[in-house]
């Protein structure tokens, strides 16, 4: 079964497992909407649950504008900050020192579009898993697309998701509860070279509903 997907940011692991899981095509013809995972993802530090939220640049009241012309906000450090709370939360983790020179480089260079940024997060933890990442694209809209299943619901923080997750050890689970479906980036930094396993093995029955 092929799955259509939107491409986020340092994707969630129900939208990760499904990567590893299956074929994807990308859908990349939709319109941005706000408070989505398309610009911002969750990981855990020592006080929970916490977002990254990337920047995006405003075009006043304009309406329908195409998630791929949508331009990242570099007037503001995002990157420096994204990327010292990551090394915050995460220095300590087991695998944090062993992807980091992967990481790194997605907060050294400036990028353009958020899309293109997306992509290439998804990419480098594929490179990081070893797993090949899908490069089949949308070339137009459409709000259903005959011979795929439509996974773009998963953008949606907000959206009810039947996800019975298998718990792993967080970096502070000595203090928090499990915090579920973070970023794979919090899977990555804690699993390391299990963590492609884990997300073949998740049940991802959401997919069934």
């Amino acid at each position: 079964m092929k799955i259509l997907l939107n491409p986020t940011y340092f994707p969630d692991i129900a939208t990760f497992s499904t990567i590893a899981q299956h074929e994807v095509c990308w859908e990349v013809q939709d319109n941005f909407q706000k408070q989505t995972y398309r610009n911002r993802a969750y990981i855990c530090n020592d006080r929970g649950r916490h977002m990254l939220s990337i920047p995006i640049q405003h075009v006043g009241n304009k309406k329908g504008r195409l998630n791929k012309d949508v331009k990242l906000d570099n007037t503001y450090e995002w990157q420096r900050q994204h990327w010292r709370t990551l090394k915050t939360a995460y220095r300590t983790s087991p695998f944090f020192e062993f992807y980091e020179d992967e990481i790194a480089p997605l907060y050294e260079k400036q990028y353009d579009y958020l899309l293109d940024y997306n992509l290439l997060t998804i990419e480098t933890i594929c490179d990081c898993l070893q797993l090949d990442m899908s490069t089949e694209k949308t070339v137009t809209y459409d709000v259903s697309r005959e011979g795929l299943f439509d996974g773009r619901f998963l953008v949606n923080p907000k959206g009810k998701l039947n996800f019975d997750q298998e718990e792993y050890n967080q970096v502070f689970s000595d203090r928090n509860e499990f915090s579920r479906n973070t970023s794979v980036l919090d899977l990555l930094f804690n699993e390391g070279t299990n963590a492609l396993s884990y997300l073949k093995n998740q049940k991802i029955s959401f997919l069934n509903a």
